[in-house]
């Protein structure tokens, strides 16, 4: 029997068995310097977006393996990491080893539950949107402005599809027959939905964006 792709804690512990395995389904690739290089670009989009700031708490929705968890924590109070898959927490952990502003949190793959309400003060999430379905994606917004502080950041990301990088990301997948689309298969984002979803849940100041003519990511802060 296939997976279900909603069912997330089953498919994303099968799909990272292994340190390799588990490298090559969050990034394609399993060079170390690559996964740094990609994880710098991310906090600088962060910084750019929602700001980084050393008295903050930031949290990381789908964290994988740590990998942008390494390279932002040095420069913020405390660090986050959730994850729907205990493998991928455990090499996590390993990955991370020595940092002491880190933590690292199983959750169930549709909410926040473990996390108190307005204890953080950024939330985000990369590389995450296109594994989900669309209403677990706005779920975690809403999470999202849960967990935050009055005045805190929220970002997120995804494939944009009206891009022509994305939609050639669609189209590729158009040669699976309905029952034999991977649980894991990407499914893309537009503008109007970020905005959408994060006017919904009720953040201010919201703005979506475009990158390389791939990426649509949207951003907000919690009102005071």
């Amino acid at each position: 029997m296939s997976q279900l792709r909603g069912d997330y804690k089953s498919v994303w512990n099968s799909l990272s068995g292994s340190k390799e395995d588990a490298y090559l389904v969050v990034s394609g690739y399993t060079d170390e310097d690559k996964f740094h290089a990609d994880a710098e670009d991310t906090v600088d989009i962060l910084r750019d977006t929602i700001g980084v700031h050393a008295e903050d708490t930031f949290l990381e929705i789908g964290c994988g393996v740590g990998r942008v968890g390494r390279v932002l924590s040095p420069f913020v109070r405390h660090w986050i990491g959730c994850d729907v898959s205990a493998n991928m927490l455990r090499l996590a952990g390993r990955r991370l080893l020595g940092l002491t502003n880190i933590s690292l949190q199983e959750i169930s793959g549709y909410d926040l539950q473990p996390i108190p309400d307005a204890s953080v003060d950024a939330v985000y999430t990369t590389v995450v949107f296109m594994h989900l379905e669309e209403w677990d994606r706005y779920n975690y917004v809403c999470e999202a402005m849960r967990v935050l502080k009055p005045g805190g950041r929220f970002y997120c990301d995804n494939v944009d599809l009206a891009s022509p990088a994305g939609w050639e990301v669609f189209h590729n997948s158009l040669g699976y027959r309905a029952g034999d689309r991977p649980a894991y298969i990407s499914k893309c984002s537009t503008h109007p939905e970020i905005e959408a979803f994060l006017k919904h849940a009720g953040f201010a100041d919201v703005k979506v964006a475009g990158r390389l003519n791939f990426w649509v990511y949207g951003w907000g802060r919690k009102p005071q």
